[in-house]
């Protein structure tokens, strides 16, 4: 499944409540109307991820042991969809302005798949990884109607990396910082606020290790020598409780 059709799955929860907002053209009874006039607002978060790698090939010309050469290209091959947890805190900056921070823990992996141009040999890794980031978002709101208020955000999210294996093809930075963009919806209920978010996260830095001071193994390091740079990239929905 490619990850273009990803995203469209992933946009059909939001897609379906617009008939629902587009329908409520009535005023109706507001559930919990001034639990937006605190100024700071608490919660948890539960969501599901699909991570995904930038992968930048060289082309870099390997020479076998029998003066042979070879070429090696990767990509991602598959993506499967992991889960996060984390504990939402915002505080209120304006009626329309909030500065949201979310310590969260992000499940996943990734299936590489190394492929040589010439003889279509082919090397498979799977890189997992468990992300602790502390994102720092803006969240711009609509005026609420009735028990339903979008909003757009963005942000930067500090991001390390707690499940880095060596000895393999490809060595990544723990440390990443990502920049986040994304929508939502605030649904207002009798006893809570339930906030659905779809968001994707791109990281800025190169997070390639490049100098493999940890490989016993010297064949390995013609795929990193393949690459030129690696960037993360995740899509990620989520469901706040507040």
């Amino acid at each position: 499944m490619s990850l273009k059709c990803n995203i469209k799955i992933w946009l059909l929860p939001l897609l379906l409540l617009l008939p629902v907002v587009a329908s409520s053209q009535e005023r109706k009874v507001m559930n919990r109307p001034y639990i937006d006039d605190r100024v700071w607002h608490y919660g948890f978060s539960l969501g599901l991820n699909y991570q995904d790698l930038n992968i930048i090939n060289n082309g870099y010309p390997h020479i076998t042991e029998d003066g042979n050469l070879e070429y090696w290209y990767a990509d991602v091959a598959s993506y499967t969809p992991g889960f996060s947890v984390g504990i939402l805190g915002e505080l209120k900056l304006s009626e329309n302005l909030a500065l949201r921070i979310i310590p969260t823990m992000y499940f996943g992996d990734k299936q590489t798949v190394f492929s040589e141009q010439l003889s279509g040999m082919k090397k498979e890794q799977v890189i997992r990884s468990t992300y602790m980031a502390v994102p720092f978002d803006l969240k711009i709101s609509a005026p609420r109607f009735n028990n339903y208020r979008p909003y757009i955000m963005a942000g930067l999210s500090p991001t390390v990396d707690l499940t880095v294996k060596t000895q393999k093809e490809i060595l990544v930075k723990r440390m990443d910082c990502m920049f986040e963009i994304g929508m939502g919806m605030d649904l207002y209920y009798p006893y809570f606020k339930l906030i659905p978010e779809l968001k994707f996260c791109f990281g800025l830095s190169d997070i390639l290790q490049n100098k493999r001071d940890d490989l016993t193994d010297a064949t390995l390091l013609k795929y990193t020598q393949s690459i030129s740079s690696i960037h993360n990239r995740m899509i990620v929905l989520t469901l706040y409780f507040e």
